[in-house]
């Protein structure tokens, strides 16, 4: 039995976790977790699952699902909420799965208390990856990815020498709007923009997919989770996203993971490593259905994000904080609608330009160059 608790449980990776617990109880119990506001299946999962503690968003939210619980669990909110449920000693497995860098300091602290990391949280690699993998090393602990595309990587590397690969391929679907130029993205809806045709996910992750900025965090996050330069990591697009990704070796060998897009898949493999279980009800991969797979080389000019993304890496320091941080806050005034899909790009761009860099910051550092980011986004005029 592994005892696993769960950050962002009513999001798109966290509901999910929840379905592979539940197809395996035998396997998985559910100790602790957290949710932001949404009472109604927060309190649905409180009920099936049983947990000994979960924390919510905010005070109010915290009293409002006290009244209406019948499960006798203690509820914490906030940020010290967050981190009781990623402390939670009954735990041998922290799921992060929350939006954003407020994932950051709940996986320090399960580092520290010496739980196996299974990361959805991009920004905690991608804004502090230094500190993040250092204390990791420093505290013997394993952090598996649960992003599909690095999943793939590291399942590529089982039982293979990492000083024999030459380069990882992350492929990118290009998501809702690959086919239109960037004419055609003048005026573009959010509705548009959150129809993904591939995947199911967050509003969030899928305008990322849309403006390539998803995969240019999980470059940067690649860089991270396997030590590699930026020159050996390349994207390509994949239209059908059946290959997650590749590692190409030194003698010219590829190797590749396939498999249908259905998150619980990485998601498990993380709770089960080193073994693997059924996935049930999962759709299994017909290549004979599927009949071709078509790749194309990367755009940068079309999508501009990922070479942001890149040169964020390069750069170091602070400025992948810079990139995470901008983009966050433009993606929200984006979902918001005030402003223009072709704005986030342009939001990105000025707040990197501005920003002088910070070569091994710290974590306070780390953070005040999150808010004045954010801050110097918001005031933008666009």
């Amino acid at each position: 039995m592994k005892y696993i608790s769960v950050l962002g449980a009513t999001g798109s990776i966290g509901t999910q976790t929840f379905e592979v617990v539940r197809s395996h109880p035998e396997e998985f119990r559910i100790t602790s977790f957290s949710f932001g506001s949404n009472i109604r299946i927060g309190k649905e999962l409180i009920e099936e699952f049983q947990p000994k503690f979960v924390s919510v968003a905010t005070k109010e939210t915290a009293e409002e699902l006290k009244r209406t619980i019948q499960h006798p669990c203690l509820v914490y909110y906030g940020e010290e909420g967050l981190l009781e449920v990623a402390s939670d000693p009954d735990s041998t497995i922290l799921v992060n799965a929350v939006m954003g860098s407020i994932g950051l300091i709940p996986t320090l602290a399960a580092i520290d208390e010496g739980k196996t990391i299974a990361l959805a949280n991009k920004e905690t690699l991608v804004t502090a990856g230094h500190i993040v993998m250092d204390r990791a090393r420093r505290n013997q602990v394993d952090i598996l990815p649960v992003d599909s595309e690095h999943s793939a990587i590291y399942q590529c590397l089982n039982g293979e020498k990492k000083e024999e690969m030459s380069k990882m391929i992350l492929t990118a679907s290009g998501g809702s709007f690959r086919d239109k130029s960037r004419q055609d993205l003048q005026g573009v809806t959010v509705k548009e923009a959150l129809n993904h045709p591939n995947w199911s996910m967050g509003s969030k992750i899928t305008i990322d997919s849309a403006t390539m900025m998803n995969k240019g965090l999980e470059v940067i996050e690649a860089h991270w989770f396997f030590d590699t330069p930026y020159d050996d990591i390349e994207v390509v697009l994949h239209r059908e996203s059946v290959i997650h990704s590749m590692v190409e070796f030194l003698d010219g060998s590829i190797i590749a993971h396939l498999g249908t897009p259905d998150m619980k898949v990485p998601i498990q493999y993380a709770l089960t490593h080193p073994e693997r279980l059924d996935v049930q009800g999962g759709k299994r991969l017909n290549l004979v259905d599927i009949g071709t797979l078509h790749f194309e080389k990367m755009d940068t000019k079309r999508f501009p994000c990922l070479a942001y993304a890149f040169e964020a890496g390069r750069t170091g320091g602070t400025m992948p904080t810079v990139l995470n941080a901008a983009n966050e806050a433009a993606v929200d005034a984006f979902l918001k609608g005030m402003i223009s899909f072709l704005e986030i790009e342009k939001c990105i761009e000025s707040a990197m330009n501005r920003h002088e860099v910070i070569r091994k910051p710290s974590l306070d550092e780390i953070y005040e160059v999150d808010r004045t980011t954010r801050h110097f986004v918001q005031t933008l005029n666009v």
